[in-house]
């Protein structure tokens, strides 16, 4: 598998995100499954491993800890914090609560130090000037590596990155998610700004294997999602019957199509999908070395768009906390398209 760069990291193009194996979408994956996906991921050649404490509520950092901590030496750890206060789940970017997130995320990675640690949400409440300077204090105490950010505007990564050095901006980008295109990706390319997309294949929706909301189990978010009910989905459907056409004729899997894709879109973006099927790691893996020509890009380019996809991306209460993050620029483009 081909890689780039994440800061001081060379790492696999293609990561491999995590959470789907203890929250997301529908609980915790049986530890046997869990633990042989995880190896599988590594031997298929992902070397990008990103978790967060939030994710199971610590169980998924235990989790990679325990599976992956003796192999610490040939991986790049990412984790996040400030999304979890005792068993609740609720941002806080205070400096304090950053502090303490880190030390209980190293003891369950069980690592001395964490390559790349996220502040998963800002909480608005803290200046973004704070919070970064608390990481900062981090990096200086040895305990993290470098730092990002997750789901900020470019105002807000640049106002970050004058405070110390900004490694990665983590947001949501796939064929039918492009809001990093609104300002965030000349933002990073700017600053020298590894852009990490995770959802890249929509949820799943993009790869087949979430259009049927009734299938569902208890605790998915989808299940909550506007894109994937009612009118919205049957018209998502009719995009995905050809973007899966679309996807034959190059000779691909849909899956491989979009994580392809987005290699294509700029050299400095790294993506991490998640799985718990070890068919579908190999699967991911092999979207790695899938070069597309410029004319398959701007065939799904024009299929699937902010203005051909139906439904936003999450429930109206989740959606104005997003949106309220983009620029007048960024909201503006966005309610052009």
């Amino acid at each position: 598998m081909q890689t780039r760069r994440v800061g001081p990291f060379e790492v696999s193009a293609i990561g491999f995100g995590c959470m789907g194996l203890s929250s997301g979408y529908g609980g915790k994956t049986p530890w046997w499954r869990a633990d042989r996906v995880l190896k599988d991921a590594l031997d298929a050649g992902h070397t990008f491993f990103d978790t967060a404490m939030v994710y199971g509520f610590g169980h998924n950092e235990k989790l990679v800890g325990r599976v992956l901590g003796k192999h610490r030496p040939r991986i790049t750890i990412a984790s996040k914090c400030g999304m979890m206060v005792g068993k609740e789940r609720r941002i806080d970017s205070t400096p304090a609560n950053i502090k303490a997130n880190c030390e209980s995320s190293l003891k369950r990675l069980n690592t001395d130090v964490i390559d790349l640690y996220y502040l998963h949400r800002w909480d608005k409440r803290t200046p973004i000037e704070d919070a970064v300077g608390a990481l900062a204090d981090l990096v200086a105490e040895g305990k993290i590596r470098t730092i990002g950010l997750s789901e900020v505007s470019a105002a807000t990564l640049r106002r970050a990155h004058a405070v110390h050095p900004i490694t990665a901006l983590q947001n949501e980008y796939s064929p039918w998610t492009r809001n990093p295109e609104l300002g965030v990706m000349q933002a990073c390319r700017e600053l020298g700004v590894t852009l990490v997309a995770f959802s890249p294949v929509g949820r799943g929706f993009l790869a087949g294997g979430a259009s049927d909301p009734s299938k569902f189990v208890k605790g998915d978010m989808r299940a909550g999602m506007p894109r994937f009910h009612g009118e919205a989905l049957q018209a998502n459907l009719k995009l995905l019957a050809a973007f899966t056409a679309l996807a034959r004729e190059a000779g691909c899997t849909p899956a491989q199509l979009c994580l392809a894709w987005l290699l294509a879109k700029d050299p400095t973006i790294v993506s991490i999908p998640g799985t718990t099927n070890s068919a579908h790691v190999a699967e991911n893996a092999a979207a790695g070395d899938i070069v597309l020509p410029p004319e398959v890009v701007a065939k799904v380019d024009a299929l699937i768009n902010e203005r051909t996809v139906t439904g936003s991306r999450y429930p109206p209460n989740m959606q104005k906390a997003v949106d309220s993050e983009l620029t007048p620029a960024e909201a503006a483009a966005q309610a052009a398209a």
